[in-house]
């Protein structure tokens, strides 16, 4: 009876989305994005999302820190 409930109930489809700082998270693609953040264009399950962030967001760095950080070592 468990397999036929499951078998019901929808899957949920997320998209990959990134802030300003380059930082990345999932959201629910039937919700509105929060406030500073942009769709990076990959959506599937939570589980696809997930390892996709874990392929693509190599750096966890904020782009502001990594900026700053070049910028020193160049000076």
């Amino acid at each position: 009876m468990e397999n036929a409930v499951s078998e019901q109930q929808p899957v949920e489809t997320y998209r990959v989305v990134l802030n300003d700082e380059e930082q990345y998270s999932i959201w629910w693609t039937d919700r509105d994005l929060p406030a500073g953040w942009r769709e990076e264009g990959t959506s599937g399950t939570r589980e696809e999302c997930l390892a996709h962030i874990d392929q693509v967001w190599t750096d966890m760095r904020p782009a502001s820190l990594r900026r700053r950080m070049e910028e020193q070592a160049a000076a």
